[in-house]
């Protein structure tokens, strides 16, 4: 068995929070058998990309650029840390993958979803997630969040405008409805405690289902 479970969102919609509370439920039932990992990210290579695409100080760079720089970083992660991961038959549970890049380069950036998703399939070499959770957020709401979280890091995508946040949103709603056996929508605006324990039920439901 092995499940590729990703998590998606604008900005401050709470992943990172979810993702742990989520683990924190699967240790409480003594399952091991996941890992957790983020793009851009989750290993040495593609965090120095991460560096490079978040920084404040890069605002002059192409969205084309930055398009490919995203999926350099998938490509390294996915090779390295999660079809391995796949391969040993284990859960998944990915901060963030291509559907990020369709909605913020593919939507918001304006270069096209079939651009962004060519540049996409050479670096996925078909890997898609199982089952995208939609953690949906008016983006004013979200970008509050970030404001008021001293501890998180102001980064380059959120100093942009409120439009583009908003082109965020209704671009995931877009794909939500392209891939609807897919993709699942959360209210993001709840309490971490209850997005989590929603989350967490479909995941155990999907793990068995899986098993029998």
């Amino acid at each position: 068995m092995s499940l590729f479970i990703t998590f998606e969102g604008g900005e401050g919609s709470g992943k990172s929070s979810v993702i742990k509370v989520i683990e924190e439920k699967l240790r409480e039932i003594n399952f091991n058998n996941y890992i957790t990992t983020r793009e851009p990210g989750g290993i040495k290579i593609s965090e120095d990309i991460r560096d490079i695409l978040l920084d404040k100080n890069n605002t002059t760079m192409d969205e084309r650029t930055e398009a490919l720089l995203f999926a350099a970083s998938r490509r390294q992660h996915l090779a390295e840390k999660v079809i391995p991961a796949l391969k040993m038959g284990k859960v998944v549970l990915c901060d963030r993958f291509v559907d990020s890049s369709l909605v913020y380069q593919g939507i918001a950036r304006g270069i096209g979803i079939d651009a962004v998703m060519n540049i996409n399939s050479f670096a996925i070499d078909e890997y898609m997630p199982d089952v995208t959770f939609l953690l949906d957020l008016d983006p004013e709401i979200g970008l509050m969040r970030i404001n008021k979280n001293k501890d998180r890091e102001v980064n380059r995508l959120d100093l942009e405008k409120i439009e583009f946040h908003q082109k965020i949103r209704e671009g995931y709603l877009f794909l939500m409805n392209k891939f609807p056996s897919r993709i699942i929508k959360i209210d993001a605006s709840k309490d971490i405690e209850s997005i989590a324990s929603q989350i967490f039920n479909i995941i155990i439901k999907r793990i068995n289902s899986e098993k029998s």
